[in-house]
């Protein structure tokens, strides 16, 4: 296996996926993992009113989006992600870079960086 592969998650706003996405395309990235999650952190959630009464609402709807690159550097990545996704408020996001050890294509077993193309 040649070449070092990095796993890049971002969690944000919902809002805030269609732009992200659009921006990342544009920087090469074809693959990405996209799920619905709920979290909390600094926000600490909010307050919801729901038949009277006041129900505190401590996880939040976030969108974790997760890349693994070997030839675009992380560095672009994580600078376009700042870029698109901040306004200054708590909530913009986290990003989290992580080593990965190896990628395998299931459907003809390539392994690391020729599993990540996708003209194979």
């Amino acid at each position: 296996m040649s070449g070092k592969l990095t796993k890049i998650d971002i969690i944000t706003s919902p809002s805030k996926f269609e732009e992200l996405k659009d921006a990342l395309s544009e920087i090469g990235i074809a693959g990405m993992t996209v799920s619905n999650v709920l979290g909390c952190g600094m926000q600490k959630g909010h307050k919801e009113f729901y038949r009277g009464k006041a129900v505190d609402i401590n996880l939040l709807q976030k969108v974790k989006v997760e890349i693994v690159v070997c030839e675009i550097p992380v560095e672009t990545v994580v600078e376009t992600a700042k870029k698109i996704l901040y306004t200054g408020q708590m909530g913009d996001g986290k990003i989290f870079i992580y080593d990965v050890a190896n990628v395998i294509r299931i459907s003809n077993g390539t392994e690391g960086k020729d599993a990540l193309q996708y003209n194979k």
